[in-house]
């Protein structure tokens, strides 16, 4: 594991160390045989590379606003992981830990706590970012492409603080991921063996290039017709690259301006079922219920998580009419709702 005081003899000693693995693990996934050891100047090359990968990945913390809605689930204090990737010490994490925050630190290696800024959050893919308030003088990371990994190719992750760790792991499945809650990314990486230190956890590959950034534990990293291997889900730098001029000069972006209803839902034999109605949202409203199985929206038939979202979000303005078609035990009902938009419902976070 990585230690957040380590020396620069053993960090070097540990990047050395995964280098190797990561070489052996790519020829046992590929069958092709690889040197055992690789040429000097091949293995420092990698073994710089990985070191500043480890090096950019920082702590996280931050405190929410008063009465934020996101503390209900989130808690008031939240505590993770970010990646530098640019020069201007901007720092890249997983966006639940800054939603609504009103106080960010960032945790380095060398002890240091450092004021911190958000600058953006984006509610479609997840990301968030922050800019220090003081130097890092850290190397931001280049950005790889996600898109072009394949299953059982051997990673990286590594996550920032004083608990802070590094670990290998390999890319399970690649596939996109619908929630519970309102939320749905394309593309989503699987990794195992799982880490509980995930949020914000960054992925690189054997070029110390970044693939992912940590959003959340799974029971299923196989997906649902695989075996249950826990594991966890990084969201994609791919999704990153088309916006983050946006996110920089907005501190959001359009596609996070869509319609939110405020139900969480799971896929239960063929159907979808409310598990759980938000307060004051406007499913609760409408007259929405725990149980109830939601079989069309707007004369639309859904019986998956990702065509409901999907749908919600495509049909039209964030706020407008919807109608929600459920059943409840052997009786139909239409339900009519004004939907809203979700960044409304967010207390601002500071600096955005």
């Amino acid at each position: 594991m990585r230690s957040s005081h380590r020396s620069a003899s053993v960090s070097a000693w540990w990047i050395r160390w995964a280098l190797a693995l990561v070489v052996s693990l790519g020829s046992l996934s590929t069958g092709v045989a690889q040197p055992t050891a690789p040429p000097d100047e091949e293995t420092e090359a990698q073994s710089r590379a990985l070191g500043r990968a480890s090096d950019a990945v920082v702590g996280v913390r931050a405190i929410a606003v008063d009465n934020a809605v996101s503390s209900d689930t989130l808690g008031p204090a939240r505590q993770g992981s970010g990646v530098v990737i640019g020069g201007d010490d901007l720092v890249l994490t997983i966006g639940y830990l800054i939603l609504e925050a009103d106080q960010v630190q960032l945790v380095l290696d060398d002890g240091r706590v450092l004021p911190a800024r958000v600058v953006a959050y984006d509610q479609a893919t997840g990301f968030g970012l922050v800019q220090s308030l003081a130097p890092l003088h850290l190397e931001p990371v280049p950005l790889g492409e996600a898109g072009r990994l394949n299953v059982d190719d051997p990673l990286m992750v590594v996550s920032g603080g004083e608990e802070g760790g590094i670990s290998l792991a390999r890319l399970v499945s690649h596939r996109d991921f619908a929630a519970y809650w309102e939320y749905h990314v394309e593309g989503a990486l699987f990794t195992a063996p799982a880490r509980t230190d995930h949020s914000g956890a960054a992925l690189f590959n054997a070029r110390g290039e970044l693939l992912g950034v940590g959003a959340l534990f799974v029971h299923d990293a196989l997906g649902s017709e695989g075996p249950r291997v826990p594991g966890n889900m990084f969201v994609p730098i791919d999704l990153l690259k088309p916006i983050l001029d946006e996110l920089r000069s907005r501190g959001t972006t359009a596609q996070s301006h869509r319609a939110w209803i405020g139900v969480n839902c799971i896929e239960l034999g063929g159907s979808l079922r409310v598990v759980r109605v938000n307060t004051d949202s406007p499913a609760e409203r409408a007259g929405v219920r725990p149980g109830d199985r939601i079989v069309r929206i707007d004369g639309n038939e859904v019986n998956e998580l990702s065509a409901l979202w999907k749908q919600l979000w495509q049909g039209g303005q964030a706020e407008r009419v919807v109608t929600l078609e459920i059943r409840r035990g052997d009786e139909a009902k239409q339900l009519r709702m004004q939907t809203v938009d979700r960044t409304s419902t967010f207390k601002r976070a500071e600096g955005i």
